[in-house]
C-alpha cells in the first residue's frame, strides 16, 4: 500500500505533469499538418487531442502570402485522469514500496513576464518544513521587495509545490532570460545553456524549455526533472544535460550451466564433527550416474532496441548461439538443451566438451595429494596406495604397484601388480575375483577367485569360489584361508612352527563368518542371561521374605527383569539366524578340497565342511579331499584351468 506521502509525490507529479503539457503551439501548412504536430509534440494520438485555431492558413496566391494553420493543443482530461488512475494503481500493487529519501522543504521565486510567482514545496519523508523567512530570502535573491505578504505566509504554510502569482512585475522582454540547445551528431545527448535574464527580464519557464526542445525536434528521453530544476534554479552558462537517448541493449549470448565443478584444481575439504579437517577427502572426483543432467545450455536472448533523442529506432543485436559441448558417453535431453550421463563415471570437461569417463586414471600414489578415491567406474593407479588410504569404486581397481595398510572395496575385480602388505591392518574386498602377486598380512575378501603368484603370508583370505597361490614362490604359510571349492598353492605351512595354517573349503566363507558372529553372539547373551537369572533370583527371594525390597533395590530389580527380556529375545534372533544359515551350508553341494602341488607341511590344520584334520607329517603334491566323513590324501589335483587364465591379459603365471 501507499502511504499519504507517496499519494502526494504522485499527484504533485502529475500536476506538474499536467501543467507541462497544457497546451502547446503547433503549426503546419495544413490543419491536419499542425493537428500532427501537436499529437508529435504531446506525445500521444490525434483521437486524444482536443484544440482551437489561433490563426487558419491560407495558400495565398501563386506563393505570395501563404500562411500557416497555427493550433493550441491540449489532452483530454479523461485521457490525462486514466493515466493517473493507471499509474497509481500500479504503484499500489509494487511487490516493493520504493524507498523515500528524507528531504528538507524548498522555496522558488520566478519572475515570469505577467508576473512574480513563488512556489513552495513540502518536505519529503523526514525532511524539514522551511520557514517563511526562508521563503522571503528568496525573493530578496530575485529583488523582489513588492509583494503579498499574506499570499507568501499562505503558501509557505500550504507548500503545495506549485508556483502562485504574488506580485506584478515590469517586464522588459528585451532582457528576458535565454537558452540554447546543442544535440551531439549521435543523436544521443542533448544539452541545454541557459542566458541570465537582465534587468526587468523574464525567468525562462519549465513550458518554455520544454517547447524549445520540441521545436529542435527533441521528443525521447527527456530528464523532465532536470528541466524542471532548471526552471527552479537555472544553472547559468553551463552545458546541462536534459535528454538522453535510450541506447540499445544487445541480447545476451547462449551459455552453458554446469552442473558440477569444471575447474579440476579446486579442492573441497570437508570439516568432521569434532571440527578437524580431513586430508584424505578431498572430494576431487565427481562421480554422476547414468541419466544424471550435467549441464543446461540457456538460450540466446533477444536485444532490446534503443532509440535516439529524435525517435530514430537503435537496433539491437540479438544474442549469438552455441553449440552443445557434447563429448562421450553423454546424450542431449528431450527438451533440446540438458547434457545428460549416458553411464556412470566421472564427469569432466576436456577440450571444452563434457565427457563420462567410466575409468578413472590416477597417475601415480594414492596420497594426500589426492586424497581417498571413490568412483562410479573403474579405477586404474599407476603407483602405490599408501597407509590410511581408501579406494573405492563402482567398477575394477586396477594398481600397478603396491597396497600398504589401506582400503579398497570394488563391486568387481581388483588387480594388484605388485603385492599387499598390510601391516596386519586395511581391508581389501573384491565384488567378484582378486588378483596379485603377493599377500602379507592383510584381510582379503572375495566373491569369486583370489589368485597371487608369490605367495600369501600371515593373512586372512575368504573367497566364495577358490583361493589359487600359483607361481615358483606361491606358498601359504600362516594365517586363515576359507574358500568354498578349492585351496591351491605350492607349499602349505612351513617347517619352523609358531606359525599356524589353516585352510577351510566346502563352504560359503561370508556364511560361515555370519554363522560364527551370530554363535558368538547367543554365547555371550547366554552366558550374561545365567547371571542375570541369579541375582533376580537372589533380590526374588529377599523380596518374598521381607515382603519389601528398598527403593534401589527395587529399580534395580526392574532393570534385571528388562535386561533378561532384551537378551531372550537376542538368543532367540541369533538362534533363528544359525539355524538358517546351518540349513543353506547344508544344501550347498560343493566338494571341496585343499591342494599342494610340492609339499604340505605338519601342523597345517584343513577343514572341509564341518570336518578337521590336523596334518602331522609331511605330504608331498597332495590334494586333501572328504570321503565318508573323513579327510583323505590323494593324488595332487590341478586347479581349474579357468581359474589359471586371469583377468585381461593378467596371467597367474
Amino acid at each position: 500500500m501507499i502511504d499519504f506521502i507517496q499519494l502526494q509525490e504522485i499527484v504533485k507529479k502529475h500536476l506538474e505533469y499536467d501543467r507541462a503539457i497544457r497546451t502547446v503551439d503547433a503549426s503546419g501548412a495544413t490543419l491536419e499538418a499542425a493537428v500532427n504536430e501537436a499529437a508529435g509534440l504531446l506525445n500521444t494520438s490525434i483521437r486524444h487531442l482536443e484544440y482551437e485555431i489561433i490563426e487558419r492558413g491560407s495558400s495565398g496566391f501563386l506563393g505570395a502570402g501563404k500562411k500557416d494553420w497555427v493550433i493550441r493543443a491540449y489532452q483530454r482530461e479523461s485521457v490525462k485522469k486514466k493515466k493517473l488512475a493507471e499509474e497509481l494503481l500500479a504503484e499500489e500493487e509494487a511487490d516493493e514500496a520504493p524507498v523515500i529519501i528524507d528531504k528538507d522543504g524548498d522555496a522558488f521565486a520566478q519572475c515570469w513576464r505577467d508576473g512574480v510567482y513563488l512556489k513552495v514545496v513540502p518536505p519529503v519523508g523526514k525532511g524539514r518544513k522551511i520557514y517563511e523567512a526562508y521563503a522571503l530570502q528568496a525573493l530578496r535573491d530575485k529583488n523582489i521587495h513588492d509583494f503579498d505578504t499574506g499570499m507568501v505566509e499562505r503558501l509557505v504554510e500550504e507548500a503545495n509545490g506549485m508556483y502562485i502569482k504574488i506580485a506584478e512585475f515590469e517586464h522588459q522582454p528585451q532582457n528576458d532570460s535565454m537558452a540554447s540547445v546543442e544535440i551531439d551528431d549521435s543523436e544521443m545527448h542533448v544539452y541545454m545553456t541557459v542566458i541570465p535574464p537582465g534587468k526587468g527580464g523574464a525567468d525562462l519557464t519549465f513550458e518554455a524549455y520544454d517547447s524549445l526542445l520540441k521545436q529542435h525536434r527533441v521528443y525521447h528521453g527527456i530528464n523532465e526533472e532536470k528541466l524542471q530544476e532548471l526552471a527552479d534554479r537555472p544553472i547559468y552558462r553551463e552545458k546541462v544535460e536534459v535528454a538522453e537517448g535510450i541506447k540499445p541493449v544487445n541480447g545476451k549470448d547462449a551459455y552453458i550451466d554446469y552442473k558440477f565443478e569444471t575447474d579440476q584444481t579446486k579442492i573441497s575439504l570437508k570439516e568432521g564433527v569434532n571440527g578437524k579437517v580431513n586430508f584424505k577427502e578431498l572430494n576431487i572426483i565427481q562421480n554422476v550416474v547414468q541419466n544424471q543432467p550435467l549441464a543446461v545450455k540457456m538460450p540466446p536472448e533477444d536485444g532490446v532496441d534503443g532509440k535516439t533523442i529524435t525517435g530514430k529506432i537503435l537496433p539491437a543485436r540479438a544474442g549469438n548461439d552455441i553449440p552443445l559441448p557434447l563429448g562421450t558417453n553423454v546424450h542431449v535431453g528431450d527438451d533440446g538443451d540438458t547434457i545428460l550421463a549416458d553411464i556412470n563415471g566421472q564427469v569432466i570437461v576436456v577440450g571444452g566438451k563434457i565427457n563420462v569417463e567410466p575409468v578413472l586414471t590416477v597417475e601415480g600414489d594414492v596420497n594426500l595429494k589426492t586424497g581417498n578415491i571413490i568412483f562410479l567406474g573403474n579405477v586404474v593407479i599407476t603407483g602405490n596406495v599408501e597407509d590410511g588410504f581408501s579406494v573405492k569404486a563402482a567398477g575394477n581397481i586396477e594398481i600397478k604397484g603396491t597396497v600398504a595398510k589401506a582400503e579398497l572395496d570394488a563391486e568387481g575385480d581388483i588387480i594388484i601388480y605388485q603385492g599387499v602388505n598390510g601391516k596386519s591392518g586395511g581391508k581389501i574386498r573384491a565384488g567378484r575375483s582378486f588378483w596379485s602377486r603377493f599377500i602379507e598380512n592383510a584381510n582379503v575378501e572375495a566373491g569369486n577367485m583370489v589368485v597371487v603368484t608369490d605367495g600369501i603370508i600371515n593373512s586372512n583370505i575368504d573367497a566364495i569360489k577358490s583361493i589359487l597361490c600359483q607361481g615358483k614362490r606361491a606358498n601359504i604359510m600362516g594365517g586363515r584361508l576359507r574358500a568354498g571349492e578349492e585351496i591351491n598353492a605350492n607349499v602349505l605351512g612351513n617347517s619352523t612352527s609358531g606359525t599356524e595354517t589353516i585352510c577351510e573349503v566346502g563352504f560359503d566363507p561370508h556364511s560361515k563368518g555370519e554363522l560364527e558372529r551370530l554363535m558368538e553372539i547367543k554365547h555371550q547373551a547366554e552366558e550374561e542371561l545365567d547371571s542375570i537369572r541369579l541375582d533376580l533370583q537372589s533380590l526374588i527371594n529377599t523380596k518374598k521374605q521381607r515382603k519389601t525390597l528398598p527403593e534401589d533395590k527395587e529399580a534395580y530389580l526392574q532393570e534385571l527383569m528388562d535386561k533378561r527380556t532384551m537378551l531372550t529375545e537376542d538368543v532367540e534372533k541369533s538362534q533363528e539366524g544359525i539355524a538358517k544359515i546351518q540349513e543353506y551350508m547344508n544344501g550347498i553341494q560343493v566338494r571341496g578340497k585343499v591342494s599342494a602341488a610340492k609339499k604340505v607341511y605338519p601342523g597345517v590344520k584343513i577343514w572341509i565342511r564341518d570336518v578337521k584334520e590336523d596334518v602331522r607329517t609331511e605330504y608331498r603334491a597332495t590334494t586333501f579331499i572328504l570321503e565318508n566323513g573323513l579327510i583323505r590324501a590323494t593324488k595332487y589335483e590341478e586347479p581349474d584351468d579357468i581359474a589359471k587364465k586371469g583377468l585381461d591379459g593378467y596371467s597367474s603365471h
